[in-house]
């Protein structure tokens, strides 16, 4: 391990202890101002405050608006990122965990000094107001969205009953050029021309123009076009796409993505290493961000494989995919031979927890994280393959994108399982014996394939970087993980993945190695009980995790 940033590990060890829609008012300069960017369960709160400085930490605190006790949040740490206007402020971070059409009042305090600053932020509702609503019927022409509603009367495009099949003769379903609209309950198959032999990518829903955009209820299958060059798919065809640099607040919700028409290639084919390329169920390249992609099913099968399932890029960039203040939670993914959720870029308040990975290469891909801070929680991953019958890559794929140069930003992974299904456990955590800088792990179930693989990564460029109080069985750097467990969890009985009711239980058995062994982490470790929490991301005595289009936050 290189050296820490040790107020940050200093606060880790003592354990600190009017309702808005999605279209929200666009954030102003900042200066030394503080700023609040929110979605419907979290606040990314940016400042710089004077006298900022790398010894110098923000502390966070925050109630609900009238509430007479204060909570405290992760701290914020300094990190200002030169040569780009992608950061905002010398310091930034986020507010987990919140409730929908609330407002709440955040207390930031520059360590050491009596310089603070108070501000009121209230999250958006999941109560969008709506105008006009048009009615559409089934064709096999593409639906071209070019009206807009406004903030206080969303347009709605209801296809509930409809089927849009363009039978592969034409690339999209759907093309939106507009503002404040929902596409609401849509059938759309057939996407990608058949004609279509040049590079480029189609996207059955392709947003061209916009902000403030929800995709909700819909089921997209059947899209893509075949690369003769390579008989495999296309790379990045989607069901979702836009490469738009405009584009805020993209809200993809309860939808079912699944089956594209053609196969992805693994990293064998046709022999290795050449990249898996293929089709995506999202792919957003640059946009401006503030999406929110939840409750969503993205799934295929062996035959039909994806690339990455949800991803894009820059990824060596101040921007990426998918995109700043944004989240992605409570969706199940699965099926994909490079990354299951792409995260890579900017990363700046880019926040993913809450969600079931399975049948990936890499579980996450975060590669690079140029900004941050990039927030990793609760997720569950199990069974990595590279090709069929193989074993497959890591947990988080870390290490950089052209550069270590890009390798500026801060990542929290927290309260994580790697849960064994079958023998396809992931072969490393963080990264293998990748790049990793700037990274804080705590409470992780690390269970790797093989104990002589690695937990964390010892590549000798490491820096920055704080592990310990998580559950491991591989090889760890000396002298980190000095709380850590080393072993092999234990679960409860009726502990798995049950895929008819998309539920699971991976809770640990009372006398498990992790149970109870957890380090509380401000706003991240709420709801245990007893003197700390449990290692993983399933607390005992809690409900099952849902994942999918049945899925809410608590």
């Amino acid at each position: 391990m290189k050296e820490v940033r040790k107020t940050f590990a200093m606060m880790l060890a003592a354990g600190l202890s009017a309702a808005t829609t999605a279209a929200a008012a666009e954030p102003q300069g900042v200066g030394n101002a503080p700023l609040a960017i929110p979605t419907f369960h979290c606040l990314g709160l940016y400042w710089s405050p004077p006298g900022g400085a790398p010894d110098k930490e923000v502390k966070v605190r925050y109630r609900r608006q009238g509430a007479p006790e204060w909570k405290e949040a992760l701290p914020m740490r300094y990190n200002p990122i030169p040569k780009t206007d992608e950061d905002l402020a010398d310091y930034r971070g986020s507010i987990v965990d919140l409730k929908p059409a609330t407002t709440y009042e955040v207390q930031l305090t520059l360590a050491g000094t009596q310089t603070s600053t108070n501000l009121t932020a209230t999250t958006w509702s999941e109560k969008i107001p709506i105008g006009e609503t048009v009615r559409v019927e089934n064709r096999d022409t593409p639906l071209a969205i070019t009206e807009s509603g406004t903030a206080t009367a969303w347009r709605v495009y209801d296809g509930r009953g409809a089927t849009i099949d363009v039978r592969h003769q034409h690339d999209s379903c759907i093309t939106v050029n507009a503002s404040y609209v929902i596409l609401r309950g849509f059938t759309l198959k057939g996407a990608g021309a058949a004609s279509n032999k040049k590079k480029g990518i189609i996207g059955a829903i392709r947003i061209e123009d916009g902000h403030d955009i929800v995709i909700e209820d819909c089921d997209v299958s059947d899209w893509g076009r075949l690369n003769p060059k390579t008989g495999f798919g296309f790379d990045y065809d989607a069901a979702i796409f836009s490469n738009s640099k405009a584009l805020k607040r993209l809200i993809v919700q309860r939808c079912k993505l699944h089956h594209p028409t053609y196969d992805g290639s693994t990293w064998y084919e046709p022999k290795y290493p050449t990249h898996t390329m293929g089709p995506q169920c999202i792919t957003l390249y640059n946009t401006a961000g503030n999406h929110v992609i939840r409750y969503t099913e993205c799934f295929s099968d062996l035959d039909h494989m994806y690339n990455d399932i949800i991803g894009g890029g820059s990824n060596g960039s101040f921007r990426g995919s998918p995109g700043p203040d944004s989240d992605i939670y409570g969706n199940l993914v699965s099926h994909c031979w490079d990354d299951g959720l792409e995260v890579e870029g900017g990363s700046r308040n880019v926040r993913v927890w809450d969600n079931f990975i399975t049948q990936c290469m890499m579980s996450i891909g975060n590669a690079a994280c140029s900004i941050g801070p990039l927030y990793i929680w609760r997720n569950v991953v199990t069974h990595n393959q590279w090709q069929p019958n193989a074993t497959g890559g890591y947990f988080l794929k870390m290490g950089y994108a052209g550069s270590e140069d890009w390798m500026t930003g801060h990542q929290y992974i927290f309260h994580n399982t790697l849960f064994r299904s079958d023998e396809y456990l992931p072969t490393g955590g963080f990264g293998g014996n990748r790049i990793v800088k700037h990274t804080v792990s705590r409470n992780n179930i690390l269970h790797i394939r093989d104990a002589k693989g690695r937990s964390h990564s010892d590549a000798k460029q490491n820096t920055d970087n704080d592990y310990d109080y998580d559950l491991y069985n591989g090889q760890v750097p000396a002298g980190c993980e000095a709380h850590g467990v080393r072993g092999e969890p234990t679960y409860a009985p009726d502990a798995g993945y049950d895929a008819a009711s998309k539920t699971g239980r991976f809770q640990l058995a009372p006398n498990s190695p992790g149970a109870g062994a957890g380090r509380p982490i401000p706003n991240f470790s709420d709801g245990f009980t007893g003197k700390a929490p449990d290692i993983g991301a399933h607390q005992r005595g809690a409900p099952p995790m849902r994942f999918g289009v049945n899925a809410q936050q608590p």
